[in-house]
């Protein structure tokens, strides 16, 4: 992809394609296949160090989506018996929970990211170069930002939700397959350590780490740090604006690590962008 490019990616759900009614349950399926990733994306000009912008400017769904539950899936897994699915059909704006019960669609992407440093990861485990952040606001209208760690940057994006929320306690969005619109900018000037995303009401900035505890010290430093860059200001007075002004939010709890993201909101003409 060249530097300014707009193009789709269409993709599977998180289960690969391989769950095609409600007879198929999620110990039948290959769980080494789930949360797969369509590329590596190369974006020409990227380069070690540099920024680049994902925005996302479309989200067509399928006419279906699925949610399973199975032993030890989720906050809850340990009260699960046997494992279970259900086909939530999707039309008209609306996920058909059931006959009496429909949901808003509210579609997101939950895996986007770009090459780690070193070394492979699975697209199932969110780090510092993104992945399966499962974080709702990777929607139509946000941009999100990855530190680019080798040429070409290597985006990879997948694991759509018709529908989700955050901390997605079950273990599971309604997954859908479909495809996205995207739109990749390279920045040579914004160097940044970990996702960030923008949006209209503020600059998220998220953090994925084997407990809760760690992943918000990693995003709160990276706030501060921002504030005390970006209104210069001291280590003191940037920790306590933070603390007056931007919310820990979580993305979910369910993964090899526990992704968070901390809003900071644009208060400030100084803070309208990363």
């Amino acid at each position: 992809m060249q530097d300014g490019e707009v193009f789709w990616v269409e993709a599977d759900d998180c289960y690969s394609g391989q769950i095609t009614d409600a007879s198929v349950k999620r110990p039948d399926i290959d769980i080494g296949i789930m949360d797969c990733a369509v590329g590596p994306i190369d974006v020409e000009g990227a380069h070690p160090g540099d920024t680049l912008c994902v925005e996302v400017l479309a989200i067509d769904l399928a006419p279906q989506g699925v949610m399973v539950t199975s032993v030890g899936l989720g906050v809850l897994g340990d009260r699960i018996t046997e494992p279970d699915t259900k086909i939530i059909p999707v039309h008209d704006g609306f996920a058909h929970f059931s006959d009496t019960i429909k949901i808003p669609l509210t579609p997101m992407i939950g895996v986007m990211g770009v090459a780690p440093k070193s070394g492979e990861i699975h697209c199932a485990v969110p780090d510092d170069h993104g992945a399966n952040m499962d974080t709702k606001l990777v929607k139509v209208g946000s941009r999100v930002y990855f530190p680019v760690n080798i040429e070409g940057a290597g985006l990879a994006v997948g694991d759509m939700h018709a529908c989700m929320g955050d901390g997605e306690l079950s273990g599971t969005g309604i997954e859908i397959a479909g495809r996205m619109c995207l739109k990749v900018t390279v920045y040579h000037d914004r160097p940044i350590q970990r996702p960030v995303i923008e949006t209209f009401d503020g600059i998220y900035f998220l953090a994925s780490r084997s407990t809760l505890n760690e992943s918000i010290k990693v995003a709160t430093a990276d706030v501060v740090e921002f504030l005390m860059k970006k209104l210069d200001l001291s280590f003191p007075d940037a920790y306590r604006l933070m603390s007056a002004t931007c919310d820990a939010q979580i993305c979910e709890v369910v993964d090899d690590n526990v992704t968070v993201r901390l809003h900071c909101p644009k208060f400030d003409t100084r803070i309208q962008t990363l």
